[in-house]
């Protein structure tokens, strides 16, 4: 079944950050994901309010996963730990 990749950003130096996304994107396109939603408008209706949101649909939790876990991934998001406050789920998509 499908899945969602949804990160929750709040972005704390944005020159580093900056890195991660360059070197993200190319890496969850490479597993099969495939953003739905970059950081566009968004009204917060409970909990914490981040600023960043993003979504990426990937083939299965096991390819967000595996996604997530891989080399080049883990390349980028280097440049993202210090650089950003993160919250970072994957959900089974019920369709």
């Amino acid at each position: 079944m499908p899945a969602l990749w949804i990160a929750r950003v709040n972005v704390t130096d944005p020159d580093p950050y900056a890195e991660y996304a360059r070197l993200a994107g190319p890496a969850i396109e490479k597993h099969g994901g495939r953003f739905l939603a970059r950081g566009g408008r968004f009204v917060q209706l409970e909990g914490q309010e981040r600023p960043r949101n993003v979504v990426a649909r990937f083939p299965s939790v096991e390819a967000a996963v595996e996604c997530y876990n891989s080399p080049d991934y883990q390349q980028a998001l280097a440049h993202a730990l210090g650089a950003a406050e993160r919250d970072l789920m994957v959900v089974e998509i019920d369709e």
